[in-house]
């Protein structure tokens, strides 16, 4: 049993490379996923991982498969559309979801034009759904930097977030910090979403950003309980996502998201904070 569980890791550099990117994104992207379920910005993110594909496939038509050319150009774009959706929704009518859905179909739409016009179906295939097995030395080390800067973010920003989690109106009423503690943590999002893009494409760029976090509320009821417990899920995802798909021949970045789901229901049905097992069979009180 041990030695299924090994043998990939052992015999084939490309799986530790694989392993090793996935590890980054997961200790990186999973506690940035717990603060965007605390503020109900979980479809947001989604959003932001379609807005990233246009700079992406400018960087694409500019260098080829470049990852350095398509994260620049991925980091541009999304941090474009988050600040452009925040500036419509201080400056119109509109309220910033409603605006950020509409410069993401934008961005969404431009960016398969684009690829389309100019790549072939592969390319695009390749950009949609990236290729966690052919991490190289330059990719490890962009997902390794963008781990330490979104943990570096965190540390620094944690009581204001978690402040603006809980009374966004009093962080206002007290200073000045709200603003740039909110357009901070956008821009980690964004970098987080650019290094899960180099490794499970644009689509599920944000699987092992949101899922593990939604599974870790079945854990886990505050937030110094919830993050190690995200990042531990995304990490059992990661291995068991990689395991199935070099045993079953399978595409791996769905592998990989579809563990995170397979942890989200078997939590959902077994989980000590509100699974539903335990909501239909509650523990007897102790009666005087």
């Amino acid at each position: 049993m041990i030695d299924l569980l090994t043998a990939p890791f052992v015999e084939f550099s490309f799986m530790r490379r694989a392993l090793a990117g996935c590890v980054a994104l997961s200790v990186g992207a999973a506690p940035v996923g717990v603060f965007l379920t605390l503020r109900r910005m979980s479809l947001m993110s989604e959003a932001m991982s379609h807005a990233i594909l246009p700079g992406a496939a400018v960087g694409f038509l500019w260098a080829g498969l470049s990852l350095p050319a398509m994260t620049l150009g991925g980091l541009v774009a999304g941090l474009a559309v988050a600040l452009l959706s925040g500036f419509v929704a201080r400056s119109t009518v509109l309220r910033e979801d409603a605006s950020l859905a509409a410069f993401y179909l934008i961005s969404l739409a431009g960016g398969v034009l684009l690829i389309s016009a100019r790549g072939s179906s592969i390319d695009l295939l390749h950009i949609l759904f990236g290729t966690v097995l052919a991490l190289d030395d330059d990719a490890l080390m962009l997902l390794g930097g963008i781990a330490t800067v979104t943990l570096a973010g965190l540390a620094v920003a944690y009581r204001p977030l978690v402040m603006e989690c809980v009374d966004p109106l009093f962080l206002r009423s007290v200073g000045r910090a709200s603003g740039p503690v909110h357009y901070g943590f956008l821009a980690l999002v964004v970098l987080n979403l650019v290094g899960g893009f180099a490794a499970l494409g644009t689509l599920l760029a944000v699987g092992l950003m949101l899922l593990p976090a939604i599974t870790a509320r079945f854990w886990a009821l505050d937030l110094t309980g919830l993050m190690p417990a995200a990042v531990i899920l995304a990490l059992i995802a990661s291995v068991a996502g990689l395991l199935v798909s070099y045993y079953a021949s399978l595409p791996t970045g769905p592998a990989i998201v579809l563990a995170a789901g397979a942890l989200y229901l078997a939590s959902m049905l077994l989980g000590p904070r509100g699974g539903l097992v335990w909501r239909l069979f509650p523990a007897r009180h102790l009666e005087a």
